[in-house]
């Protein structure tokens, strides 16, 4: 069993245009609704791929309710912890050529009762799981290390976790030591406070946030793919080249699939590194919010090339 949690969901609300331009006008080709959050959006993909999982995720006002809604057909396990504030939505809007703009709202404001809620639904769910997959933004009221703890709590429940989160998040999560954490390159660039132009930065940075503490980094970049620092070295994985036509929710299903299929036989990391790579790079083909299924990522996964980097 995967848990994935979800702090901060939102209502998805994803805008198809004909095209994105500065100072002019675009016409909408279809638009569409729908829960989002990175462990979400994680848990869709493992249920996907034939995975067990369960999305803890909190819920609050009308457009929790909504949120809800979208999730009664989901076809996997929802665990929901309460708040009293407004769900947040967001707004994607892509045009046909992959040109894509987020307008995220920051999300509910969290009473510490409420924190206490979350966390003991997490520790519900941890009985039988394998990971523990912590993901995405911390709404307000929510300090940093909150995600340390959880991570920290199912270490000591024998359970592996991973941390997919972004800014204090991510700066204080890895400090746990978490079995992988998997930034992109822009959280990569604010955790280390440096740009990061080359090849040789990639797997600099990996190696650099796996020393502040996790036992595994894959740092996702976008189209170029993916660089790893696991224990017995660093590695690369590289896709085909590709008209992206929608980038978001491909790190969701980078990491969704790679803690898929560290639970499958015979896994090891550069393994479930080609299986995240060809995950986010066949969903980045689709319009839309839309994930890849398995069959589109084998197809893909034949593609991707991953080296040992000596």
């Amino acid at each position: 069993m995967i848990v994935t949690l979800t702090v901060n969901p939102a209502i998805d609300r994803t805008i198809s245009v004909d095209h994105l331009a500065f100072e002019d006008r675009a016409y909408i080709v279809s638009t569409r609704e729908s829960a989002g959050g990175r462990g979400i959006n994680a848990s869709h993909v493992i249920h996907s791929f034939g995975g067990k999982t369960i999305a803890v995720l909190t819920s609050g006002g009308k457009a929790g309710r909504r949120l809800q809604r979208h999730l009664n057909d989901c076809g996997y396990q929802v665990r929901v912890a309460p708040v009293q504030s407004e769900t947040r939505t967001n707004l994607t809007i892509t045009d046909q050529r992959g040109l894509t703009v987020n307008l995220n709202e920051k999300g509910p404001e969290i009473a510490k009762a409420e924190l206490a809620g979350i966390e003991s639904a997490v520790r519900e769910c941890l009985d039988g799981a394998a990971w523990l997959l912590v993901c995405g933004s911390l709404p307000p009221g929510v300090p940093a290390s909150f995600y340390g703890k959880l991570i920290a709590l199912a270490r000591k429940r024998k359970v592996r976790t991973l941390l997919h989160a972004s800014g204090d998040a991510l700066r204080e999560g890895i400090k746990s030591r978490p079995a992988v954490a998997t930034p992109n390159q822009s959280e990569a660039e604010r955790l280390l406070e440096r740009s990061l132009l080359t090849r040789t930065h990639y797997l600099e940075a990996a190696q650099r946030i796996r020393e502040m503490g996790p036992e595994s980094v894959v740092l996702s970049l976008a189209s170029r793919g993916a660089v790893a620092a696991f224990a017995d070295g660093l590695y690369e994985a590289i896709p085909p080249p590709i008209d992206a036509v929608c980038p978001i929710g491909s790190g969701d299903a980078l990491t969704a699939a790679y803690a898929w299929r560290m639970e499958q036989p015979r896994a090891n990391g550069a393994e479930a590194l080609r299986w995240g790579v060809a995950a986010g790079t066949a969903s980045a083909l689709l319009p839309g919010m839309n994930f890849a299924t398995l069959e589109q990522t084998e197809e893909m996964y034949r593609q991707v090339e991953v080296r040992r980097v000596e």
